[in-house]
């Protein structure tokens, strides 16, 4: 045990120093002066461009959990470059793009860093974390920790009994349709996205739980669409209830060592010692992409056959046009699904054209329309590039 505890220690100790020494002085220097009661929501532009790639590290977050790699790294070889309809440097400059790499086929065809980030460097996931918390659902569904998406939440979160969410399904969560009341507007520091991380939670209960159980119900139950960054983390209460196992250990088990990822990862932890699940996941941006490509693959062997095909299909509609909304996914017409998080990150995947786009990004605001508009545009002009590239071969 103690050897465990020494090693765990090393990784930990070797994680900070790789994720310090990856930034230049001026970011430490921000870093250093940042206020501890700041809210992630509401830092500046420079401060986020420090702290997105070291998130794990700053002394105002609680704490963070490893994702340990394996020792067989996947290997990403180079494809024929693809040509884009477009300026890319005009796009990146746009984004304020950190990272964007295109797989097509498993193989790199587009590798273009930004911000004095680069490959070897970990950026924070935000929301696109919700998406790996759903997988995770699925790997506890084909293990027999979950008997079915149609049980109650209550059942498998004992301190919820008594509150909304007896009358909520675990697909209801996965599809953000249980009817409870919410606030997700990242712009008021009084919404429930903005709270709901600091709350004091009642003793002895997951702060998640203490937060989510107070809350009163506007709709019936699998009736109304309503983005809700707290049922995520709920989500993953749920998991690490039903399998024994923290969120970042699990992870590691079933995909990031089995699969091939190249770096270890390391997912944030709330106040109460579980990973924040609709957030905050440290890693590598072809990390990401090699997760896109499990997906593609189907997640063999660790989530239930056809997993991805309902994951990553439209199982109910949103109020954004043209996207609907999965396990945990975004949709688009046409079979493409994407994880999103704020201030643009994402990790975009299309089956029909085997393909992934793993990006980071500081946009000038979390949910920046403009940005979020151009990032699908250039989705479509990627796609179109493919097809005309397969259409000139074939």
């Amino acid at each position: 045990m103690r050897k465990w505890l020494l090693g765990g220690l090393l990784v930990l100790l070797l994680a900070g120093i790789a994720g310090w020494l990856s930034l230049n002085q001026q970011q430490r220097d921000i870093i250093a002066t940042m206020p501890t009661n700041a809210d992630i929501l509401f830092w500046d532009q420079d401060q986020r461009d420090a702290a997105f790639r070291a998130l794990d590290q700053l002394p105002l977050i609680a704490k963070s959990r490893v994702i340990e790699a394996g020792d067989n790294v996947l290997p990403l070889p180079a494809g024929e470059p693809l040509e884009l309809p477009l300026d890319l440097d005009a796009y990146m400059a746009q984004q304020r793009s950190a990272a964007i790499v295109i797989l097509i086929d498993g193989k790199v065809v587009l590798e273009r860093y930004g911000l004095g980030f680069g490959p070897e460097g970990r950026w924070t996931s935000f929301s696109v974390a919700k998406s790996l918390t759903s997988t995770l659902v699925g790997a506890a569904i084909r293990d027999g920790k979950i008997r079915s998406l149609d049980d109650k939440v209550s059942e498998y979160i004992a301190d919820l009994r008594g509150s909304e969410y007896d009358d909520v399904t675990i697909r209801q969560l996965l599809t953000m349709t249980s009817g409870v009341a919410w606030n997700e507007d990242y712009d008021d520091p009084n919404s429930d996205a903005a709270k709901f991380n600091g709350h004091e939670p009642t003793p002895g209960m997951d702060a998640t739980v203490s937060y989510m159980r107070g809350l009163r119900r506007e709709a019936p139950a699998g009736t109304k669409w309503l983005y809700k960054t707290g049922e995520t983390n709920l989500l993953g209460v749920l998991v690490s209830e039903a399998t024994g196992e923290p969120l970042a250990e699990y992870l590691s088990r079933k995909i990031w060592a089995p699969f091939g990822m190249q770096q270890d990862a390391s997912w944030i932890l709330g106040s109460t010692g579980h990973e924040i699940a609709g957030c905050c996941i440290q890693a590598a941006t072809r990390d990401m992409a090699r997760f896109g490509l499990f997906v593609l693959g189907g997640g063999v062997g660790v989530v239930p056959e056809g997993w991805f095909a309902e994951a990553g299909a439209q199982q109910v509609a949103t109020d954004r046009p043209g996207r609907g909304y999965g396990y945990q996914w975004w949709t688009y017409d046409g079979g493409a699904f994407s994880a999103g998080g704020i201030f643009g990150q994402g990790i975009f995947i299309d089956p029909a054209r085997n393909m992934v786009i793993a990006s980071n990004a500081n946009w000038v605001s979390a949910t920046d329309q403009p940005s979020a508009e151009a990032r699908d545009a250039f989705y479509r002009a990627v796609q179109a590039a493919v097809d005309a590239r397969n259409s000139s071969e074939g």
